[in-house]
């Protein structure tokens, strides 16, 4: 394994990470998919409409996980329920694999921006906004093991909170603390994207096999 990594990142620790480098992360992440991705784009960058005071109360929580944090794109099956009086102390993951990441473009670069966070962690990829953010910030993307849902949940050691749970269990903001969490860099703070040089290759290997016109 090339990386140990823990969070918060330092900048100089995601400027050390190259493409294909595989990494070993522990600390706490914050697992988003698109309910969350919108509304913290909706309620704290664009303003679209104003926070309640309990929604700028999670917002003032969840920042210092954020800032050169994680944000994972995930939907997790958990075993337990959330108590009426919002206890978890009893819920645990048991499946925690990636989604596809490619949906949260149009919201990623903004909340790397507004929040500082470090790393994206998905599968899939993503485009071309989040490539020349992670190098602006810097940040980078994090390509989890995909089909690997229960191996992943063993990594998880606690879950902190949970928030916005009416956007349903797979769409809440999950704080959790992972130890030895396996993944590869898959677009790196230096212009680098495994994804892109893919769809570069797929394609000359198509239009050499089957021209296109």
């Amino acid at each position: 394994m090339d990386h140990n990594l823990t969070f918060p990142l330092k900048d100089e620790d995601v400027l050390a990470l190259h493409l294909g480098d595989e990494v070993l992360l522990s600390g706490y992440l914050l697992t988003a998919r698109d309910a969350a991705h919108k509304w913290l784009l909706e309620t704290f960058i664009e303003n679209s409409h104003p926070p309640s005071p309990e929604d700028q109360n999670i917002r003032n929580t969840i920042a210092p996980f954020l800032d050169h944090g994680a944000i994972y794109h995930c939907g997790p099956i958990i075993s337990g329920e959330i108590a009426p009086n919002g206890s978890i102390n009893h819920i645990k993951f048991i499946s925690a694999g990636p989604t596809t990441s490619i949906r949260e473009e149009i919201y990623t670069d903004r909340l790397i921006k507004h929040f500082h966070v470090s790393a994206i962690i998905g599968k899939g990829g993503m485009g071309a906004n989040t490539l020349a953010t992670c190098q602006q910030v810097p940040a980078v993307y994090l390509h989890a093991i995909g089909g690997a849902g229960t191996l992943i949940a063993q990594t998880v050691q606690r879950v902190q909170a949970v928030y916005k749970p009416e956007f349903g269990i797979p769409e809440a903001i999950w704080i959790i603390e992972v130890k030895a969490f396996p993944a590869i860099v898959t677009m790196d703070a230096h212009g680098r994207s495994l994804h892109t040089r893919v769809a570069e290759q797929s394609r000359e290997a198509l239009e050499k096999y089957l021209p296109l016109k």
